[in-house]
């Protein structure tokens, strides 16, 4: 059994797994967004497809611990998502994960088209790490 990390926004998905021992997190995909209906479906398939025993998906708040209106959309979308699967979906908080996969790609020396194509998954493996590692 995995745990499956997200990172939602309003055009893409960044989507991470974990191993089956659950210790280390590694990038699956980017979905682009479309309808609310079809990501939900494609994140369905991937809970099926890797036996995924837990969602966990990264909440942006502020410096002070608020959820603003990006929040407010990702449980909504989260809400939407728990109508279509029957395991657990918890959030982890996600502050500065977009940055610090950016730093990160950076380091490594990326280009910037390559670093836009890659921020959000590499986001998600940042929420499903610290997860991980927390747990």
């Amino acid at each position: 059994m995995r745990i499956l990390g997200l990172d939602i926004g309003d055009k893409y998905i960044g989507v991470a797994l974990s191993d089956e021992s659950e210790i280390i997190a590694t990038g699956l995909e980017t979905i682009k967004r479309s309808k609310i209906d079809e990501d939900v479906k494609k994140l369905k398939g991937i809970v099926e497809k890797y036996e995924v025993k837990e969602i966990v998906f990264g909440i942006p708040k502020d410096l002070y611990g608020g959820i603003g209106p990006q929040g407010e959309k990702v449980l909504k979308f989260i809400e939407r998502l728990k109508k279509h699967i029957n395991i657990p979906v918890n959030s982890w908080d996600e502050r500065f994960t977009t940055k610090e996969a950016e730093r990160t790609l950076l380091e490594d020396g990326m280009r910037r088209e390559k670093r836009k194509k890659l921020i959000d998954k590499v986001s998600a493996i940042l929420i499903l790490q610290g997860y991980l590692d927390y747990h």
